[in-house]
């Protein structure tokens, strides 16, 4: 910018480069914020946090469907035992995301402060266990947890909504099927039994479609509804404890500090509702997928590997 003298030139450029930055840090939608960190911080950036997340995907998946398969499915199962088909998803849902969070959460710690840093090239990485090692020494190994209550107030209604969600959607289009072939399933005792054993006869095309189609659905309509749950939990794991928040009356807490309710008030005190969905439309967009590709590969796999073992036995007993 030209400016009449030096003085005024220098603070025009000030000017200048603060809006630039401004702008650089500020995103106006989701496909805004994935161009100006691409361009800025280079395209591999928007994978950053691949690593921590696969090495948390592998044990917490294995933990979670196997336990939600077990708590859903199995006769000796106090979810089978004692709740009702209408229930039993949400219950066993929710009882297995406790386990799988609570096993895998210094690594969701590990990733989520990974993704929020600013540095570039591999200093991420480095800072990110610095960062980490610098509030265990302060705060002990416990704090690896932090966040976890959060984590949970998000993950245990996710889970349950969506497995309520899955298996009913899955049910519908099961008993549609059916009656298209002429067969009424609510004539045959459990409605329940009586579509696991039509969805036991599908082929693998029937099963993925079906599959495919409700993990995304239910899993679209859990992500925007424990969406201001997500907003707490990440706030508060990325929150660095600031020296000035030490008054003359003892130490202030910072919002982030405070109880899962009371600060989610706090956001929507100072934000409104719009703070609260903050992001659900990444975050929709990342997890209907997700839950889409995730279950339906689940689902064909657990079919597959059932007709090795049934044709297995099968040549046994011959």
């Amino acid at each position: 910018m030209a400016a009449p003298k030096i003085g005024e030139m220098s603070q025009s450029v000030g000017v200048e480069c603060a809006v630039e930055e401004t702008q650089r840090r500020s995103f106006n939608s989701t496909f805004d914020g994935l161009r100006k960190i691409a361009r800025n911080e280079g395209i591999t950036t928007l994978w950053r946090g691949l690593s921590p997340t696969l090495a948390m995907t592998v044990p917490a998946n294995i933990i979670y469907f196997t336990g939600y398969d077990w708590l859903r499915f199995n006769k000796s199962s106090p979810v089978n035992r004692y709740f009702s088909d209408n229930y039993a998803p949400l219950v066993g849902g929710s009882i297995a995301r406790i386990i799988a969070a609570g096993v895998v959460s210094p690594i969701e710690m590990f990733r989520t402060r990974m993704q929020a840093s600013r540095s570039t090239g591999g200093a991420h990485f480095a800072e990110t266990v610095q960062g980490i090692g610098e509030m265990v020494s302060s705060h002990g190994y416990t704090s690896l947890w932090r966040g976890l209550t959060l984590t949970l107030w998000r993950d245990v209604p996710f889970s349950g909504i969506y497995w309520w969600g899955y298996e009913t959607i899955r049910g519908v289009l099961t008993e549609t099927r059916e009656r298209g072939r002429g067969h009424n399933l609510a004539t045959e005792g459990s409605r329940s039994r009586a579509r696991t054993r039509s969805q036991s006869r599908e082929n693998h095309t029937a099963t993925f479609t079906d599959s495919f189609i409700a993990g995304a659905t239910s899993g679209a309509v859990a992500s925007i509804l424990t969406t201001p749950f997500d907003v707490g939990k990440t706030r508060r794991q990325v929150f660095a404890d600031p020296a000035s928040s030490i008054s003359s009356a003892g130490k202030t807490l910072a919002p982030e500090e405070l109880s899962m309710p009371r600060f989610l008030w706090h956001i929507f005190r100072q934000e409104g509702f719009s703070g609260l969905w903050r992001g659900w439309i990444p975050r929709t967009l990342k997890v209907a997928p997700a839950c889409a590709i995730m279950i339906s590969s689940y689902e064909v796999g657990k079919r597959a590997f059932r007709s090795i073992n049934e044709r297995a036995d099968r040549r046994t007993a011959v």
